[in-house]
């Protein structure tokens, strides 16, 4: 009366953190910490529906296996250890037919000391933010799918916003306004074009050539420009302005998603004071809020937007 229809198992919330040393100065140092989740799928049905445990690695293992594989090879960036632990366990037990992998990284970054100069080993956590990466793998068809990003980088501007314009029905009580608070928690990510990272090994080979890392660059840093200096008509338009700019700069990317929840704040009414002018003190309105999504590719046959 029933099947397994699609299974997949493993470890979740590996954690690491890994220091990397400059071998001419010991004292310069790098850190990465990454929260790893690793599931496997395969041959596998019997331990679902004959209780045969026989075919599965444990999740213990897969456990093991990322943290000894994360001091033995470099971690940096995750879209290579990513690939690498795809390569490792679809290489080493038969039965695995694809893998999914997901590593979100915190975001460390060295701070300036009374001189200007970052310390070499002394690290400020910059957070909520993370970089992640999440990556598919099918061995039969070689399939590899990577999708990096960004999640949690929280941005206000208290000026250079506005709404207005929009479909005004009996239901509708918002104000029209042409200069407003415009607050999100970003959540951007961008999908590498197989055509250009067509298999696990070229994914080493564009991580040492810098592609993953610079393509984080330029997407977080077009994320604040153009959040900043946009006088942005809707967050519809904004992001859909920064998907273009990032696809416009790396042509290795397929498509540009953006998720952008509109944090409001909304501006005390003091007339029970008399006071019938307030502009400037507002209420962080915790929900509900806004959320808007996008996903923006390139037009077919172009190689550019």
């Amino acid at each position: 009366m029933s099947e397994l229809i699609a299974s997949s198992y493993g470890k979740a919330n590996v954690k690491f953190l890994k220091v990397k040393k400059n071998p001419q100065n010991p004292e310069e140092q790098e850190i990465l910490e990454a929260n790893v989740q690793c599931l496997l799928k395969g041959a596998f049905d019997v331990s679902y529906t004959k209780a045969d445990n026989s075919p599965i690695v444990p999740t213990d293992t897969v456990k093991n296996t990322i943290l000894i594989e994360a001091k033995n090879t470099d971690v940096w960036p995750i879209e290579r250890f990513a690939a690498h632990l795809a390569k490792h366990f679809t290489s080493k037990y038969s039965h695995i037919s694809a893998i999914e992998i997901n590593i979100v990284q915190s975001r460390w970054i060295k701070y300036p000391l009374k001189n200007g100069k970052l310390h070499a080993h002394s690290f400020r956590h910059d957070g909520p933010e993370t970089r992640r990466t999440f990556l598919t793998y099918e061995k039969a068809s070689k399939k590899l799918t990577i999708k990096s990003s960004i999640k949690d980088l929280t941005v206000l501007k208290s000026t250079g916003s506005m709404f207005y314009g929009y479909n005004v029905c009996d239901y509708t009580t918002l104000q029209p306004t042409t200069d407003r608070i415009l607050s999100t928690d970003v959540f951007a990510s961008w999908t590498f074009d197989p055509k250009f990272v067509p298999t696990l090994d070229s994914v080493f080979t564009k991580a040492d050539e810098g592609l993953f890392d610079t393509t984080y660059e330029k997407a977080r840093a077009t994320t604040l420009e153009l959040f900043a200096l946009e006088q942005s008509a809707s967050v519809q338009a904004t992001m859909y302005n920064m998907s273009h700019s990032i696809l416009e700069q790396v042509p290795e990317l397929l498509t540009v998603d953006y998720e952008l929840p509109n944090k409001h704040y909304i501006l005390f009414n003091l007339e029970w004071k008399g006071i019938k002018d307030n502009k400037e003190l507002f209420y962080p309105s915790p929900d509900p809020n806004g959320l808007i999504r996008s996903t923006v590719g390139r037009k077919s046959g172009s190689a550019k937007l």
